[in-house]
């Protein structure tokens, strides 16, 4: 019996950024103690290759299990850690800082593939504005 696969994917949606995000422009997720953090993870991979990866895709490959996979793990051994992960719910890109603290709205198009638009942008108004677009708000940081 094989376990139910999860996913994070979602399809022409626009993800707001969050009533209590602070950010009123796209600020860049800074390191933390010379490290990057989860936010600029997610961040570098869509901002870098916008429309390339889906939710999954970014969600797994920010995770402590996919950062432990190195260039010399074979695709069987990438593909069984992916499906041990999504094996259970994740959280989706809801729950990104992108949207929650660093003011980024994100959209998915029609297969799932992701890209970032800064909040005081023209495009993110438009997103906004698209009747055709699920529109969703990143979670929020504090309790209403």
């Amino acid at each position: 019996m094989t376990k139910p696969t999860h996913t994070t994917n979602c399809f022409n949606t626009f993800i707001r950024v969050a009533e209590d995000c602070p950010a009123r422009t796209g600020e860049e997720p800074p390191l933390r103690a010379g490290k990057p953090t989860v936010a600029c993870l997610q961040y570098g991979m869509i901002a870098k290759a916008p429309y390339k990866y889906t939710s999954d895709d970014v969600i797994f490959a920010t995770s402590a299990p996919g950062r432990e996979l190195d260039v010399e793990t074979t695709k069987a051994e990438r593909r069984a850690a992916r499906e041990a992960f999504f094996s259970r719910g994740q959280a989706c890109m809801r729950a990104s800082s992108l949207g929650k603290r660093f003011g980024w709205g994100i959209h998915a198009d029609s297969e799932g593939r992701l890209a970032i638009y800064a909040i005081d942008s023209k495009r993110y108004q438009a997103f906004v504005r698209d009747p055709k677009l699920t529109q969703v708000r990143a979670m929020r940081s504090k309790r209403a």
